[in-house]
This record gives structure tokens, sequence and C-alpha cells, in this order.
């Protein structure tokens, strides 16, 4: 290849580029995780081993993008020739990529389907393009094994690359619309619950617009660059939008519990605490001053639902002064 047809910056620049902002999005997901464990030590198994599984792959993947660039920059130092070659690094990227971006899908699918009172019709969809979008990862990651070239694999399956990034966009766009329009529906409420409504619409929105752009740039840039390999430098960032949405999600219910506390006394469905407080007159001068004596607590499990009543009987005299604190 003659050293005129290769743009190092568009190239080797590129994948530098990349790959450096691919690890200091990895870092920010670091710090996301030790928030997670700080603020939610008694969450759910599933949910603690969801965000170590994730996390796990996220380091595997920024481990193979460092690889990759040592194969190129210093394995293959001085050579332009190496520019054409895909490394096993690269296709172990584009696997990881994709376990970690179905894992992520999972989880919204799964929130979606609770949301729309298990309507498997919605979920059931997504679930299948974002399972399409692994199978066509699965296949890409395969033959990049087998060719080893760029050049090859543009000219022969540069279809199977298109179809998978535009069903992962595809997917992040109905995650999404499906979070946004459920959310929507469920306002109606007092106005501190729409608040909170509204908080949890504009963190949806601007998570799956964060994961669908990076995707969207990755294949657009792949559409119309195919001669350079900025395509790969964005597809390196990939995996970290979704890792980082993800935790932010899990990490700001801590903020979404403080603010329902907060106004609960309006809605229907949190803790209610109702005291009454009755008069007698009696002549039992011994009695002490105050003293509890109902406590019914009515737990309902699905609903979340906890009523605590308590009632505080106070007997004095009928000729003595009530005290002014009780």
């Amino acid at each position: 290849m003659a050293s005129h047809v290769v743009d190092i910056p568009k190239t080797f620049g590129a994948l530098l580029v990349g790959g450096l902002f691919a690890s200091m999005l990895a870092g920010v997901g670091v710090v996301q995780v030790y928030i997670y464990f700080r603020l939610y030590p008694k969450d759910f198994p599933h949910l603690k081993f969801l965000v170590l599984f994730v996390w796990l792959l996220d380091t595997c993947q920024t481990t193979f993008i460092w690889a990759a660039l040592w194969e190129y920059f210093i394995d293959g130092y001085g050579s332009e020739l190496k520019i054409d070659y895909i490394p096993w690094s690269i296709s172990m990227t584009i696997l990881f990529t994709a376990i970690l971006t179905f894992a992520v899908h999972c989880f919204y699918i799964h929130r979606i389907h609770i949301l729309s009172h298990r309507n498997w019709w919605i979920t059931l969809s997504i679930f299948i393009l974002a399972l399409a979008r692994l199978g066509s990862a699965l296949l890409t990651t395969a033959k990049t094994l087998h060719l080893h070239s760029y050049l090859s694999f543009k000219l022969d399956l540069w279809w199977l690359f298109t179809l998978g990034l535009a069903l992962s966009s595809c997917v992040d766009v109905l995650i999404t619309a499906s979070l946004c329009f459920l959310l929507q529906s469920s306002r109606g409420g007092t106005t501190s619950l729409n608040h909170i409504i509204d908080s949890l619409i504009r963190y949806a929105f601007e998570a799956g617009f964060l994961t669908s752009a990076g995707t969207f740039v990755s294949m657009l840039c792949w559409l119309t660059m195919r001669h350079n390999l900025i395509f790969m430098g964005v597809y390196f960032a990939v995996s970290k939008f979704h890792t980082n949405s993800l935790l932010v999600i899990l990490n700001t219910r801590q903020q979404y519990r403080s603010a329902r506390s907060r106004v609960s006394s309006e809605f229907d469905f949190p803790t209610l605490q109702l005291d009454t407080r009755r008069k007698r007159n009696t002549e039992d001068m011994s009695a002490s001053h105050s003293r509890r004596d109902e406590s019914i607590t009515d737990f309902h499990r699905n609903g979340k639902v906890m009523i605590n009543v308590e009632t505080s009987v106070h007997r004095h005299n009928s000729h003595e002064p009530q005290s002014s604190t009780e």
C-alpha cells in the first residue's frame, strides 16, 4: 500500500483518540460502581450481579482496546500496511461490546415490562431486536477473526456490521420512546409526583439519546468514510455509554426516594401515619400521664403500602388543666 493512501490521523489517530476517550469513560464507570455499592449495600442480589457483570465486561473491553493499540503502535511501529490488519483484540472489542449492550438492553426491557403492566407485545418485540443485534455482532466477530483484513471485510461483509449498528440504534430508540411514553402515561397525580416523573423522563431521554447517538455516529462514519477507521474509534466508546447510562439510572434512585419521602403525604401509596388523641374523664388519679395503647400495621406486599395508626390516650382529672405538651 502506497504511503500517500494511508491517512494517518484518520486511521491510527482515530484509534488512539477513541481509545483515550473510551478509557476516560471507563474511569467514570468505575466511580459510578463505587458510588453504587456505597449507596445501595442492601440492594437486590440480581442488581448487584448485573452491575458487577457489566463492569467486568466494560473492563475487559477497555483491556482489549489497549491491546489493539499496542499491536498497532508498538508491534507494528512504522508499518503502514499494519493498518489493514484486524488483530484479534479488535474482534474481542466487538464481541464484548455486543454482550454488554445486550445486558443493558435486557435491564431496560425488564423495566418496560413492569411499567407496561407486563405487556408482552412491547417487551418481546424489543427483546427480539436486541437478540438479533447480539447475533449479528457474534457473526461479525467470527468473520473478522477469520478475515483479518479491513479491506476484505468492507468489500464482502459491510452489510453485516451495518445491520448490527442499525439494530442497536433501533433498540435504543425504542427503549427510550417506550420509557418516556409509559412514564408520561403515569402522570395525572399530584404536582410533586408529576415533578418526579418529569425528572425520570428527562433522565431516560438523556440516557437513551446518548447511547443511540453514539451508535448512530459510528454507523454514519462507517457508511460515509469506509476508507479510514474513525468509525472504529467512535465504536470504542459505545459500550461505555451503555455502562454509564445504566449506572447513572441506578445511582439516582436515592435522589428520587428522598424526593418521594418529602411529598409522601400527597400520595396514595406511601407510608401514612395517623395520630389521634382522645380525652377521657376518670377518677383514677394514679394512672400514668400518657400511654400508647394501639399500634396497627398493615403491609401490602404487592402495592408496597404501609399504614401505621397510633392512638395516644391521656387521662387527667376533669378539674385539672391539660398539659400543653403531649
